[in-house]
């Protein structure tokens, strides 16, 4: 499914822009970006490992209006030196993605889009997302599908589909950001909201490439995500 991971050259100006602007609906209201993790907030891991990378230079934070100052504060306690701006969300994934785009350096060549419930990701996968988006316009990790995957027809299972053809989708997805910015204007003017942004920039009939995931690099969806990313966390630290 994937290629060869091939020798890196010189990146340009990459910003990545982190998405924190939901409502953690399936976890009963509560705030999943402020839940403990190893000593810290989820955010403050996902936060961390953009600070760490070398291969971003700066971060942009997306997130609903009142938590502008939390956040804020949040990066500051945990050293976020590359932080550039925290700025509000808008009403879908769509547009919280295109104020943060919009808000990135004016010089930024690549924007890697993150889920900010993704704590756990790696720098060889924002790495390689990274180079690949240089190279090809845009790029996302990928893993392949573990389980069994049916087709349902009125609540019945009615066929197949094959799992050497599908693969799950993972954050970060990095992009040109003119082409990302054009993507997403122009679903804007559509109406149209994506929850993925590779979506955005397919429907222009832009191919994007495939890299390494990692099955570490799991969102905090649920109450039991925090127990596996803890028992993850605990692992490495064995």
């Amino acid at each position: 499914m994937l290629g060869k991971r091939k020798k890196k050259k010189t990146l340009p100006a990459l910003c990545a822009v982190i998405v924190a602007a939901g409502s953690s609906r399936r976890m009963g209201g509560e705030n999943k970006l402020l839940l403990p993790l190893a000593g810290a907030p989820v955010l403050a891991h996902t936060l961390s490992a953009f600070e760490k990378c070398a291969a971003v230079r700066d971060i942009v934070l997306v997130c609903r209006e009142q938590d502008i100052l939390p956040y804020t504060e949040l990066a500051q306690s945990f050293g976020i030196s590359k932080l550039r701006t925290v700025t509000r969300g808008g009403d879908t994934r769509t547009a919280s993605v295109l104020a943060g785009v919009q808000a990135a350096p004016g010089d930024t060549v690549l924007v890697a889009v993150h889920d900010g419930a993704r704590p756990l990701v790696s720098e060889a996968v924002i790495t390689e997302a990274a180079y690949a988006a240089a190279e090809h316009g845009a790029a996302a990790p990928v893993v392949p599908v573990k389980d069994s995957i049916k087709r349902i027809a009125d609540g019945k299972i009615a066929a197949d589909v094959p799992r050497d053809t599908l693969a799950a989708v993972q954050t970060p997805q990095v992009f040109d950001r003119t082409l990302l910015l054009r993507a997403l204007e122009t679903a804007a003017q559509q109406g149209r909201s994506f929850t993925d942004d590779c979506a955005a920039v397919e429907a222009l009939g832009q191919a994007v490439q495939a890299t390494h995931g990692s099955y570490e690099n799991l969102k905090i969806t649920t109450p039991e995500d925090i127990l596996v990313a803890q028992a993850l966390l605990q692992k490495e630290d064995d």
